[in-house]
């Protein structure tokens, strides 16, 4: 009887060991597809093998979707593989398929063109199976191993897997990018290491953790049991040493193992329940390094978080945190870096103090060790910020003791640190001033002092005549700067209401030679590029006004008041302006990059990323207009021709509060010369009143030409008429599932897919034909933050934007 008993236990191991090692045979012509929901199962149903949605939407028709391999009895559908060609996602859109052949696997799209192969050559297959061990595997007729996942794979070892010589994991760009990443591990030397990359390239930096085999190492063994190892070409065994990487109780029966390299460069593995009713998600069991943070330190790259944020070990996991000043580049992505708040300008300050433009923000907690471009002694703390303040390529210093390290953009490596020995950091941030200050609102002459010395000299017996020759003089003075006033402006606008400038027209004739270079031409009037005084850097760009209402003079400084006290970082900054006259002229700071339709529809393309921040930006400059002034602004002319660039690629809004300045009609006449819907909302030709969802169906417009990087309105060849119009183009699109055919495989926007597909349907909703269905521009910029759900918009759509 005991006998009996201690062979059940014996039997039940033996019958798990032969279940883990069962095959689900799949025959040769088999296939997958993506516009059913088949997969491809292991025995016991642990593993699937088949296509996964690029954005989690239940839509099949609306998709990208890779070829991959999942836990696909967990909630989460962990995916542990998917295919690479060259290193880079494998993307198959609606209507593609796998299928086993006898040479291999093959994926192909919906037209029967390859994406993806197995590679075999000068072999046959029999059979395919995907085992209970997460492994998928080509089998010839004698049942050997042709091809398997196993041994290619991209950024997750399960056990039962062992990473060879030659062999490397690569992360994923983001926890919901599955494009290859910033990090790697890899055999070098005979030692198994961790380096980033510097992305998108595949060139490795120096390494950050070494697993050291004292040059022996043969393979990385994940075996059975949940242990993760090196074996050696003695026959040793090294395991990853770490303080984290401790002995733990491993029970493949009661959870599921699996080692990943994280997309923040963390090698670690995790472990999940197999019983359902236990608390489910993946939980962290070891990892290595210890601190990622710290354990990068290289002149080159970002480190864990991107360029200008730092990083901080929080439960086991790194974060990123921007410095005080800055922001996320792209609110949706932690990791993505940071941007100052505002401009650091290097020469165009040169006539102002320093200390009036920028001040220093003390913090102790954080450094970024690798940034520095210059280190100066003895040299105290006050002299240090002040030789900041100086230097116009001085992003933030460190002072301690007597030394100053001085760092400039972008930086990198940074990360959390107390900062010990009274050592600061101190972040060169801007303070919000008027740039040009009035000369000709400045004090009187020195000569006043001088006069006063003279009439103490004169004395009492001269009082009576030197009050007489101060009230001949007051009177003088009267009568003299009352016509000045009245031949610069019949009503000037007080310092106190705004912050603008009044400038003579002759004086910006000199600033612009006579308004020689033009730089730009809109529904407005003409720019010139102009420079305040000659031989300083104060360039600025000078805008005459066409027709002003002689009924709207008042209104006109009004306004200019209204828009002098707006302040925004997405708004391209009004800083004075001329009343002269007939001349009605505005004076802008200059954007050195131009606008946005040049570089948007310019070749080649920008970057997606680019791209992505100019369109948050616009939002948040629409945003401030709409919801954030005292009294909200109307651009009612949003198009890429009015956004312009700085040097660092941020957008700003021009000509913005300009429609209610000039003639009630022009913004109109302007847009309806074309006869083409372009970027006017339905309503401007229903003579009904209009709001700022105006500006909000503009902004869908321009939303689109960010996204696929094309004009709105297009001559086309004959047979493509259905894309001359890209509104209606990018709806058709959108319902047809067609999204790689509206951005015409934009390789980059498609690795980013989830935003792509919800930022299509947000220009969508913008674009609606009934204004009260269009959202707010907060709650667009909501929806591109991701902070809210963005429902499908209402199907059929109707975007006639034309009576």
């Amino acid at each position: 009887m005991a006998s009996l008993t201690l062979l059940i236990p014996t039997l039940i191991c033996l019958q798990f060991h032969l279940l883990s090692l069962a095959f689900a045979d799949i025959d040769i012509s088999s296939q997958i597809s993506t516009d059913d929901n088949d997969v491809w199962r292991s025995p016991s149903g642990h593993f699937a093998f088949g296509f996964r949605s690029l954005d989690n939407n239940t839509d099949l028709n609306k998709n990208l979707f890779m070829l991959a391999i999942w836990y696909d009895m967990i909630p989460d559908k962990t995916v542990v593989w998917s295919a690479k060609t060259d290193n880079k996602l494998a993307t198959a859109p609606t209507g593609s398929h796998v299928r086993i052949t006898s040479a291999g696997l093959t994926l192909a799209g919906p037209k029967g063109d390859s994406i993806w192969t197995s590679n075999l050559e000068g072999v046959i297959v029999s059979v395919g199976s995907m085992l209970d061990t997460g492994n998928f595997v080509l089998l010839n007729q004698n049942s050997e191993k042709l091809w398997q996942s196993f041994e290619n794979p991209t950024d997750t070892l399960l056990p039962n897997q062992s990473l060879q010589l030659g062999g490397m994991l690569t992360s994923r760009l983001t926890d919901t990018n599955y494009t290859s990443g910033r990090f790697q591990l890899y055999f070098k030397d005979g030692n198994v290491l961790l380096s980033p990359l510097a992305w998108p390239s595949p060139l490795k930096y120096n390494s950050y953790y070494v697993l050291d085999a004292s040059g022996a190492a043969s393979t990385l063994v994940f075996n059975e049991s949940g242990d993760i190892y090196v074996n050696t070409t003695n026959g040793t065994t090294i395991q990853p040493q770490g303080s984290q990487w401790n002995s733990s109780d491993l029970d493949p029966e009661v959870n599921y193992y699996r080692a990943t390299l994280d997309f923040s460069g963390v090698f670690t593995q995790y472990y999940h329940p197999r019983n359902s009713a236990a608390q489910p998600g993946w939980r962290i069991m070891r990892y290595v390094p210890d601190n990622i943070c710290n354990a990068i330190s290289y002149q080159y790259g970002s480190g864990s978080c991107g360029y200008n944020s730092y990083c901080s070990m929080e439960n086991h996991r790194p974060t990123c945190k921007c410095p005080y000043g800055y922001s996320l580049l792209d609110p949706s992505k932690q990791f993505g870096g940071c941007q100052p708040n505002f401009t650091l300008a290097c020469g165009a300050d040169v006539q102002t103090p320093p200390e009036e433009l920028y001040e220093m923000h003390a913090a102790q907690d954080f450094n970024f060790p690798e940034g520095d471009y210059e280190r100066i002694q003895p040299y105290s703390s006050q002299e240090c910020q002040q030789f900041c303040l100086q230097d116009c390529m001085c992003a933030m210093v460190v002072s301690g003791g007597d030394t100053c390290w001085l760092k400039r953009f972008p930086l990198g490596n940074g990360r959390e640190e107390p900062v010990h020995d009274l050592h600061f950091v101190y972040i060169k941030t801007r303070i919000i001033r008027d740039f040009y200050p009035d000369e000709e609102l400045s004090p009187a002459p020195d000569s006043k002092k001088e006069y006063n010395g003279k009439l103490f000299l004169l004395g009492p017996l001269l009082g009576s005549l030197v009050l007489n020759s101060i009230l001949i003089a007051t009177v003088a003075l009267f009568v003299l700067m009352k016509k000045k006033a009245n031949r610069v402006s019949t009503a000037a606008i007080s310092p106190l209401e705004t912050n603008l400038h009044s400038f003579t027209y002759e004086k910006l004739e000199k600033a612009t030679q006579n308004f020689k270079e033009e730089i730009g031409r809109g529904s407005y009037g003409l720019v010139y590029k102009g420079q305040l005084e000659a031989g300083s850097c104060h360039l600025v760009a000078v805008k005459r006004l066409d027709r002003l209402a002689q009924e709207r003079e008042k209104e006109f400084r009004t306004e200019l008041s209204s828009i002098g006290r707006t302040c925004h970082k997405n708004l391209v900054r009004l800083i004075g302006f001329c009343d002269e006259g007939m001349n009605r002229i505005l004076v802008y700071e200059f954007m050195s990059n131009g606008n946005l339709a040049d570089i948007l529809f310019g070749q080649p393309k920008p970057k997606w990323n680019v791209r992505v921040g100019f369109a948050l930006g616009i939002a948040r400059g629409l945003v401030y207009l709409h919801e954030e002034c005292d009294t909200p602004i109307i651009h009612c002319d949003i198009k890429p021709q009015n956004i312009l660039i700085d040097e660092y690629l941020n957008p700003k809004i021009s000509d913005f509060g300009l429609a209610k300045l000039l003639l009630s009609d022009q913004s109109r006449t302007t847009t309806m010369i074309r006869g083409t819907r372009g970027y006017v909302a339905p309503e401007w030709f229903k003579n009904v009143a209009v709001t700022v969802k105006v500006d909000v169906y503009s902004f869908g417009v321009m939303l689109l030409e960010i996204i696929c990087s094309r004009r709105s309105v297009l001559m086309m060849e004959p047979g493509e008429e259905e894309k001359a119009l890209l509104t209606d183009w990018a709806c058709d699109c959108f319902m047809e599932g067609k999204t790689d055919v509206l951005v015409e495989n934009d390789e980059e926007a498609l690795s980013d897919y989830v935003r792509l597909q919800k930022w299509i349907k947000i220009a969508i909703w913008c674009i609606h034909e009934q204004p009260e269905m269009r959202p707010t521009m907060g709650m667009v910029m909501q929806m591109l933050e991701g902070f809210v759900e963005v429902p499908n918009p209402p199907s059929p759509f109707l975007i006639r934007s034309m009576p």
